[in-house]
């Protein structure tokens, strides 16, 4: 995964149909990281951009958040772990390991300590549903 996005520049032509943009704010929150968050990070980043049709980057409340009608997934470095959450229509994700943390209404997150933790085919399909709106 993470030579996918190793190959993408800050804008980069993937094919004819797809650019993606990436947001700088975003790629210094990510280099700001450990060695593990950063590729944790840039993993998960790289399963967004491969996976969600015209996804954009923003930097808002001092993190990353992926949006495309409306923001759907958000990354948040901490000491021993990176949060990737996800806002509204939880109750449509399949989470047959209970991976999802949290109580609110609108959002839920998954902690990831290492990149063996990252499902990639979990994750795809978790971002597709929340962009299905």
């Amino acid at each position: 995964m993470a030579d996918l996005f190793n190959n993408i520049k800050s804008t980069n032509v993937l094919s004819d149909q797809m650019e993606i943009e990436m947001n700088e704010q975003i790629t210094q929150y990510i280099n700001a990281a450990n060695n593990e968050q950063k590729e944790i990070m840039t993993s998960v980043r790289s399963i967004i951009h491969a996976h969600v049709k015209d996804v954009k980057e923003e930097f808002k409340w001092s993190r990353p958040v992926f949006k495309t009608t409306e923001i759907f997934a958000y990354l948040q470095s901490n000491k021993n772990h990176v949060n990737l959450g996800f806002y509204k229509d939880l109750d449509k994700l399949d989470d047959p390991n209970g991976l999802l943390e949290g109580t609110g209404k609108n959002m839920r997150h998954i902690k990831l300590k290492s990149v063996s933790d990252i499902d990639p085919e979990l994750l795809r399909q978790w971002f597709l549903v929340l962009t299905k709106r």
